[in-house]
């Protein structure tokens, strides 16, 4: 379990500042900022309390004219540009944020922070798609993905950070995502709760410098990670598309890592994985002010399982339905109701055997599996709960 830690092998400058982070999450928590669902009316609390500690400047407007912020943290001479909810309903990260920036205010007297921050300027997006975040979806509200406009700018949330990202010059940039619940890190029953990718610069998928120095920073994080999630860190795909943000960047000489948030055990609302994510940030970071993560040998992120495509939600194992033996994989839909997320379980295939793993697999052991209204269960079911064996089973 995550909870027992071992930070022998750890091996970063001001190691403490990693330790003291996740011994004390909980005290340094955004906790009044929770669930999936984060619209821009919750961000703007935020941003009103952080104004008294950072440099909060609006640096332009989205589609609907809503602000698009940044915040300003450190005064060091390396520079660092991070960006959350480019899809709106991507969120772990956004809370990850607000944990960071609440750790930094209560270490504020710390020596320690004040060296890593003499040494670094971080500059947050923190809602780069406020139109998508106040409607739960992927893309604006034009429809279009901006992990997809980097090269052609068409919207002008892809404007705001094109212009933020040449006016600001960063010497590091960090592309903050959240990844779906099917990923595994690798071919074994390990979900991917975090993954990461420094990102091609071209169709061949040269290893410059700037990309190998995002590589030794991902090794770095996660050499941590290994420590409190061990085997859920994968590496994300690394096909080249020049119209993706980090491709982009990357290939204008900027190393650029990709963070993507995932599943992490009986977590769905992502309140474990913001910790991690937060940890890996803090990590990062770091890594990036002592220089440490230069001591990483760039090869070992290859050694970092790539992300597979291999889990359900959940499969019902050994099902009897209309006469034959099959197995059932229910995946979650994410619905906004009341303001709140709502995940609907849905049959998303049946076969004689699925070879993915679940999340949460049941043995139905050979016996009967109906819906609630004692119909056969199909594909496209919502099934909420489940008659097996004539037993009411509740699935979500």
């Amino acid at each position: 379990m995550y909870t027992n830690v071992i930070f022998g092998l750890f091996t970063f400058v001001n190691m403490n500042i990693t330790m003291d982070f996740f011994r004390n999450y909980d005290h340094y928590k955004a906790s009044e900022v929770t669930g999936r669902f984060l619209p821009r009316k919750e961000l703007e609390k935020q941003l009103e309390k952080l104004k008294n500690y950072y440099k909060v400047f609006e640096i332009g407007r989205s589609f609907l004219n809503l602000p698009i912020e940044t915040i300003r943290i450190g005064t060091g001479e390396i520079k660092i540009l991070a960006w959350s909810q480019m899809h709106g309903n991507e969120t772990t990260t956004t809370k990850g944020i607000l944990d960071l920036l609440q750790y930094f205010i209560k270490k504020r007297e710390d020596p320690e922070i004040s060296e890593m921050l003499q040494k670094i300027t971080l500059l947050i997006i923190p809602m780069l798609n406020p139109d998508g975040a106040d409607r739960y979806t992927r893309e604006n509200v034009n429809g279009t993905d901006l992990n997809r406009d980097a090269l052609n700018i068409i919207e002008p949330e892809s404007k705001v950070l094109r212009e933020c990202f040449e006016k600001f010059a960063p010497h590091y940039c960090f592309n903050l995502h959240d990844q779906r619940t099917i990923f595994g890190a690798g071919e074994e029953a390990h979900p991917a709760t975090l993954s990461f990718l420094a990102p091609s610069l071209d169709s061949s998928r040269t290893i410059s410098g700037g990309r190998k120095k995002a590589m030794q920073v991902i090794v770095a994080m996660n050499t941590a990670l290994q420590e409190i999630i061990p085997h859920q860190v994968g590496r994300f795909d690394d096909s080249f598309n020049l119209n993706c943000s980090g491709d982009y960047f990357q290939a204008q000489g900027v190393p650029t890592i990709l963070f993507e948030c995932g599943h992490f055990q009986e977590d769905y609302l992502r309140e474990k994985t913001r910790e991690f994510f937060t940890f890996s940030m803090l990590t990062a970071l770091n890594a990036i002010a002592s220089s440490s993560y230069l001591l990483q040998d760039y090869e070992e992120y290859f050694r970092i399982p790539e992300n597979q495509k291999n889990f359900y939600d959940i499969i019902l194992r050994n099902a009897l339905i209309a006469g034959n033996i099959v197995d059932v994989a229910i995946q979650y839909s994410e619905k906004i109701k009341s303001g709140e997320v709502v995940f609907v379980p849905t049959v998303a295939t049946m076969a004689p055997v699925i070879s993915f793993y679940g999340h949460r697999e049941i043995d139905c052991k050979g016996e009967d599996v109906e819906n609630i209204d004692e119909t056969p269960l199909s594909e496209n079911d919502i099934v909420e709960a489940i008659l097996l064996n004539k037993e009411k089973l509740l699935i979500k």
